[in-house]
């Protein structure tokens, strides 16, 4: 991540790629999710120079924050609120801190409403802006962000679920689905003493538990109906953003917040089709061709080491992961870098990528806390991740920082 960083007079930048000219300040492919990831190797190493570029990245984050009009968590505004405030945490920057506050503001300022944009979920929406905002220390943002919900439940026969996107197509998952909503209003909802919103987000799960295709054992839930983009899109994913992998985490955290044991064996039953779908096997082509965070093996390895500091699950198939993301790895002169593959493409190879989603970032992050996890440490995070509950020995932490 070093060696790909950019300098310029407010400090460090990344692009996404080594051969993108734009520079990137998000925390889903950019400079945001770069900065958490060198505090995670400042504080796992005990080095200094990562938590040096950590501050230079910041500096370049405070002074774009002016010029960004995107508000979302992962592609805007609240994302870079995100990355200032947990380097004035760790690091004592006064300045990030102003910075995050005024990103925070014109968030606020943005607000019509109901909504920032045509997206209505967690990377582009309100789910994300909501838990973005919690994460950073602004509680009464994060409740304007998830209170249109309330009035834009449509009734299912499962539950209820949302219009995420202008399409008609109704999606499941965490990344731009139902249970991204559901996240946002029951950690929201657990900071605010809202039960209303509690409630919304156990009617939202449902609607997602009654569409399970894998039942009893297991849990596997198409992306969406009717199928969005079925040309491009597969039906069933099983990672992070729009699989088992992700669904867990909502699982969790409900079984955290409401101590109902059916939310701890609905993770359970998402484990059982994650680790025996194939995953991290390229079964055929298009399948698991992604090591990230978002998509890929690192996302999985998240769960994997939650479900070790949890139930003191087996790290075997956690040790099965990081191997596969050794093998993977392409190690030269430059460093340690990843590159995911794209079937339908000629190369096929892709450009690596230096961000949270589908590259280093990501992958580091995860990869750090594996190593502390196999070394017997409970093993935090140096920040959590707005929509990721925190691991402590047998049992979920609900953390607002």
């Amino acid at each position: 991540m070093l060696g790909a960083a950019r300098g310029n007079g407010a400090g460090l930048t990344w692009a996404s790629t080594a051969v993108d000219e734009e520079v990137d300040h998000t925390l889903y492919s950019g400079g945001a999710g770069v900065v958490l990831a060198l505090l995670e190797a400042q504080r796992h190493f005990r080095d200094d120079r990562y938590g040096d570029a950590a501050l230079r990245g910041a500096g370049a984050l405070a002074a774009a924050v002016d010029g960004e009009e995107n508000c979302s968590l992962y592609f805007g505004l609240t994302g870079t609120a995100v990355a200032l405030r947990a380097v004035h945490g760790l690091l004592d920057d006064p300045a990030a801190d102003r910075a995050a506050s005024r990103a925070l503001s014109r968030v606020r300022s943005r607000f019509d409403g109901r909504r920032w944009n045509e997206m209505f979920e967690l990377l582009f929406g309100n789910a994300g802006i909501a838990l973005g905002a919690l994460h950073a220390g602004d509680l009464d943002l994060a409740v304007l962000a998830v209170e249109p919900y309330l009035a834009t439940a449509d009734p299912t026969p499962g539950g209820v679920n949302w219009a995420v996107r202008p399409s008609p197509a109704r999606s499941h998952h965490i990344a731009h689905g139902t249970l991204g909503i559901v996240y946002a209003l029951a950690a929201v909802g657990a900071a605010a003493g809202r039960d209303d919103l509690i409630e919304l987000a156990l009617a939202g799960a449902a609607d997602v538990v009654s569409r399970d295709e894998a039942g009893p054992a297991g849990f596997l839930v198409p992306h969406s109906d009717p199928p969005h983009r079925p040309e491009l899109i597969e039906r069933y994913s099983y990672g992070w953003c729009n699989g088992p992998a992700g669904d867990a985490q909502v699982f969790r955290l409900l079984g955290a917040l409401t101590k109902d044991p059916a939310w701890t064996a609905l993770a359970d039953r998402c484990w059982q089709t994650v680790t025996h779908c194939g995953l991290p096997r390229r079964v055929r082509p298009g399948f698991w061709d992604n090591n990230g965070r978002c998509c890929g093996t690192a996302g999985v390895l998240a769960l994997a080491c939650d479900r070790h500091v949890e139930q003191t699950e087996s790290l075997d198939f956690a040790g099965v992961l990081v191997d596969d993301l050794i093998t993977h790895a392409t190690v030269d002169a430059d460093g340690v870098r990843w590159s995911n593959d794209e079937h339908r493409a000629t190369p096929s190879t892709l450009e690596p990528h230096v961000g949270w989603a589908m590259g280093n970032a990501g992958i580091i992050r995860e990869l750090l806390r594996f190593a502390r996890v196999a070394a017997g440490a409970d093993a935090p995070y140096a920040v959590p991740w707005p929509d990721h509950s925190p691991a402590t020995s047998g049992r979920v932490t609900f953390v607002r920082d």
